[in-house]
């Protein structure tokens, strides 16, 4: 197998640097064929990826967290829309939270990561395309989309530079308790059904898990054709903190607050209270956004991983 490795450097506090001496020493003891090459700027993985897909490369992986992992999948999906559909995806865990690795795959360590490179596991995902704020023209996720509260939670926690895991989240949670507590109205269309109320967050996700522990769709699965909804509704300060044990252990359906939901098609439109502040994959999608629309593409990628 002919792998490029794309690390960021600056993934995990730092970790994607010191991981490399380490990712470079499994994949020669595996013998595995690859070239390893360090992003430098901004969408430098889209491109990169986008580039090994249109030579030939059987496979991309990025040793970083899931901002730099989706950045290569947008430039996967980029040459599979011009006809390259062969390279598949991996990640090596070196990043922060690492959701979207628990919702794609099953590895959890480096070890892991090559041994699934090694024997060529491949489980075909579904890939979202979100439509509005910074991306007009759509942005590919592969984990999810989170407006409103858990959009804020994550501009928090990259403020937090001395941690990684649960616990920036944690922090970026209480912080944004204080702040973005007023749930703005919403028009939500899931399907063919459209309602209106009052939605402190909405997340729609194709994977599991958001802010390294928040098991916002804990029965979802990223090969199941759906995308995931959890909508919480407007809720008292207090209540607010007495709410996250239950999103933390994915049972959080049996509080009067939050709706889970399933769909194909979603769109979010404020029309009244503030704008809506959203990221995919922890990415910023927009910060006063109006309105976003998200869809499935079923079965779009390849994911390496080790057997389950």
């Amino acid at each position: 197998m002919t792998v490029l490795i794309i690390v960021n450097p600056i993934a995990g506090r730092g970790n994607g640097k010191k991981s490399i001496p380490r990712i470079e020493s499994l994949l020669r003891e595996h013998r595995v064929d690859f070239e390893l090459v360090c992003t430098e700027r901004p969408w430098h993985a889209a491109d990169l990826a986008e580039q090994a897909a249109r030579k030939g490369y059987q496979a991309v992986v990025t040793a970083s967290g899931d901002g730099t992992a989706n950045e290569a999948i947008n430039g996967l999906m980029r040459a599979r829309a011009a006809g390259y559909n062969y390279t598949a995806f991996s990640i090596l865990p070196v990043g922060t939270g690492n959701d979207m690795l628990f919702g794609l795959g099953h590895h959890r360590t480096l070890e892991e990561g090559v041994r699934g490179l090694v024997e060529n596991y491949r489980r075909c995902v579904d890939i979202g395309l979100v439509y509005g704020g910074e991306f007009p023209n759509g942005r590919y996720f592969a984990n999810g989309i989170g407006i409103g509260f858990d959009a804020v939670v994550g501009f928090e926690a990259v403020k937090v530079r001395w941690a990684v895991g649960l616990i920036p989240y944690l922090i970026g949670v209480l912080k944004t308790i204080f702040f973005y507590y007023k749930a703005p109205r919403v028009e939500i269309t899931v399907g063919e059904e459209t309602w209106v109320q009052p939605s402190l967050m909405t997340s729609i996700m194709n994977g599991r898990r958001m802010g390294g522990g928040f098991m916002m769709a804990p029965d979802g699965a990223p090969d199941d054709g759906w995308l995931n909804l959890c909508i919480a509704s407007e809720a008292p300060r207090l209540r607010l903190f007495q709410l996250i044990p239950y999103f933390l252990k994915g049972t959080q359906a049996t509080q009067p607050e939050i709706q889970m939901r399933r769909g194909r098609y979603v769109r979010v439109r404020a029309i009244e209270g503030d704008p809506l502040p959203a990221h995919a994959d922890g990415e910023t999608l927009c910060v006063n956004g109006q309105e976003l629309r998200v869809e499935l593409i079923p079965s779009a990628l390849d994911f390496v991983t080790i057997p389950p």
